[in-house]
């Protein structure tokens, strides 16, 4: 068996933009992967072939070989597009040889250790505790979902003193816990707006009395001696590593004792096998996974494998794709993957009769290119300086 071709495709994902990859090997097996890609989009394809160049004729099967040398073939260590790119390809890879033996990817990744995939989904668009619990209860009652995800700011951080932002927080978590279900977990997500650890610190126990799943990415993601420092002082869960690229990154996060949970991306840090690294070395210091992924249902069915053989696995952030999700109104309801897992009691369950990633691919959809072009909404301060640290 040999790598013949890379096909990569401009798409989206209800208002996202997505490029989505197809590895053909001589033989007719075609493996499918997806790139993290909320950034310069379209440069992209130009260096997925450059890459492919390097690969052409290999046998896909060597998983870790191929990975490995697109990692090496650089001058200097791969950034955030070329680990996506290599990302893409890796997961085509592991798609490839395990639709050569007939079984799916988890299959040759030990075996699932899990019977299902427990997910959280984002309500970012609800001023009110009465609306989120009104949004949370919908998605229960239709997908079983009780675990969701929601920005802690209630009011301007920038406009507003920052001790009101804090009390905002704290009281808008408290009356949503008066109001939700108590079996209902909430997470928090800062989006690193926060520069200063003392504020991070301050709005992470406002929120911590009323048992938050966690407070994600509250600071820059850099400086590692100041994670430690603010999960020493933080009386709940912190969690981080979505904007984190390797091992040795994610290393030097847990040995300064900075994280209680981590989030990396398998489309960011350049595919499976550096995935299970991280993993591995989070399950040594006692900390346990909850991959980040908000991106699009080939994404989510490559995560659903990881999470099936991780065994320090706690949680996985899903998407509902288009059409599906009658909270989000984006426009778009059609999809590149024709049958995308869908959460049953709010868990995603595995196709053991489906090989390799278990999903069937609209190559009629991607053919027409549906790109949408994303950018990061980026916050003004009462100075006109930019909101983001």
């Amino acid at each position: 068996m040999r790598i013949a071709r890379l096909r990569s495709f401009m798409s989206r994902d209800g208002d996202r933009p997505r490029v989505i990859v197809a590895l053909d090997t001589e033989c007719g097996i075609t493996g499918w992967g997806e790139c993290y890609n909320h950034g310069p989009d379209r440069a992209l394809p130009p260096l997925l072939d450059y890459l492919t160049d390097m690969i052409l004729g290999e046998d896909p099967r060597r998983v870790e070989y191929l990975t490995l040398k697109l990692v090496q073939q650089a001058r200097f260590p791969p950034g955030a597009l070329g680990l996506a790119a290599i990302a893409a390809i890796d997961q085509c890879l592991w798609d490839i040889a395990a639709k050569a033996l007939g079984v799916p990817v988890y299959q040759i990744l030990g075996g699932a250790m899990r019977d299902r995939v427990r997910v959280y989904q984002g309500i970012y668009t609800a001023p009110d505790p009465a609306i989120a619990r009104d949004r949370v209860q919908e998605l229960n009652d239709r997908f079983g979902l009780t675990a969701f995800k929601l920005s802690p700011y209630r009011v301007d951080l920038h406009a507003m003193r920052w001790g009101e932002v804090v009390r905002e927080a704290g009281d808008y978590f408290r009356r949503l816990r008066e109001v939700a279900p108590g079996h209902f977990d909430f997470a928090f997500d800062a989006h690193a707006k926060i520069f200063e650890p003392w504020q991070a610190v301050q709005l992470g126990n406002a929120l911590a009395p009323y048992d938050p799943l966690f407070f994600e990415e509250p600071i820059r993601p850099e400086h590692f001696p100041a994670w430690g420092e603010l999960k020493s002082r933080l009386n709940c869960p912190l969690a981080t590593g979505e904007s984190l690229y390797s091992r040795y990154e994610f290393l030097a996060l847990l040995h300064a004792r900075g994280v209680d949970i981590i989030q990396p991306d398998v489309c960011v840090v350049g595919g499976v096998g550096e995935m299970r690294r991280i993993w591995t070395l989070a399950e040594a210091h006692y900390v346990t996974l909850a991959p980040h992924n908000p991106m699009g249902p080939l994404a989510t069915a490559v995560n659903l494998h990881l999470c099936l053989v991780a065994p320090n696995f706690k949680i996985l952030e899903y998407r509902l794709p288009p059409g599906v999700d009658t909270v989000r109104k984006d426009g778009e309801t059609g999809s590149y993957v024709l049958d995308p897992y869908l959460p049953v009691d709010g868990h995603l369950m595995p196709r053991p009769d489906r090989p390799g990633w278990g999903v069937e691919m609209d190559e009629a959809y991607l053919a027409t290119d549906r790109y949408v072009r994303w950018e990061r909404k980026m916050p003004r301060k009462p100075d006109g300086s930019w909101g983001y640290p």
